[in-house]
């Protein structure tokens, strides 16, 4: 899942920047015509839950994970607002341990209501785009309990609309570690840090910090739950965003997996409400 943008001023919506992101969809779409399927093992996703999975998708392999999200909470500002998005990741396996990604929330729409004056204020346009790669360093082991591990570097870069778009080149560098236990049981943990720009402040680092653990019920079905620090950060670069998370992902076949997930902000400058829902399909 994306890191959180720092906030930003809103501008009037402009248009000339929605076709590159068009275009990189586009063109990672198209490879999935040339990626042959194969069914040897089921589908691993990095969604619905904020902590990534330290799988990659396989050589020649493409992926995508798409779905439909809603948060809803209070501003910087205090107004009260609602944001709908369409987070979008594209997988493309280069060998059995690297992959490369596009991360977009794609398509959004915004509306802010304030009391005094009371005057509600919406936008639309696309977010921005990340350009980033995953490398699994190593398989676990159960037995001797050690981790599956993954590095991720992401580059968010802003092509997005005015209304959505960061302010320059954002990197990040996050680590996963993975272990299975005793009765289907998962552990999952991702920290790393994030490079982000605010209006008032410049460039500043926020850390990132989660845990995950999940269960398998049956060989298709697995709930998580989930405490998510999705930015670590100070209150003059927009504070703490972290959320308590619980959702469920079930295999419809083992190329193709739905889920949802519904999470709770607990710092008073995260959102209030999220909620999402995705498909996921493996070529």
């Amino acid at each position: 899942m994306k890191i959180p943008s720092a906030p930003h001023r809103r501008e009037p919506h402009p248009h000339g920047r929605v076709a590159r992101w068009r275009w990189s969809i586009a063109a990672a779409t198209a490879l999935c015509c040339l990626s042959p399927a194969r069914a040897d093992d089921d589908i691993s996703t990095d969604r619905p839950d904020f902590v990534e999975s330290s799988q990659v998708v396989g050589k020649g392999r493409f992926q995508v994970e798409w779905g439909l999200a809603r948060e809803r909470g209070d501003d910087a500002s205090g107004a009260r607002q609602r944001i709908d998005s369409t987070p979008t990741l594209l997988r493309l396996g280069v060998s059995d341990t690297l992959e490369l990604r596009i991360e977009t929330d794609g398509y959004k729409r915004s509306r802010s209501e304030t009391t005094a004056p009371s005057r509600v204020t919406r936008e639309r346009g696309f977010a921005d785009t990340s350009l980033g790669v995953k490398w699994h360093m190593q398989d676990g082991d159960e037995a001797t309990g050690r981790p599956a591990i993954a590095w991720l570097l992401h580059v968010d870069v802003d092509t997005g609309s005015a209304a959505f778009r960061g302010d320059g080149l954002r990197p990040s560098l996050r680590v996963v570690g993975e272990w299975e236990l005793d009765h289907a049981m998962s552990l999952g943990v991702m920290g790393g840090v994030a490079v982000n720009r605010d209006t008032d402040s410049g460039r500043f680092a926020a850390g990132i910090l989660a845990v995950t653990a999940g269960k398998s019920w049956t060989v298709r079905f697995r709930t998580f739950v989930e405490l998510a620090g999705r930015q670590l950060a100070p209150s003059r670069h927009g504070g703490s965003v972290v959320s308590v998370d619980a959702g469920t992902a079930y295999l419809l076949s083992p190329s193709v997996q739905v889920d949802a997930v519904v999470s709770r902000g607990i710092t008073h400058t995260s959102p209030d409400w999220e909620f999402g829902a995705g498909l996921s399909i493996r070529f």
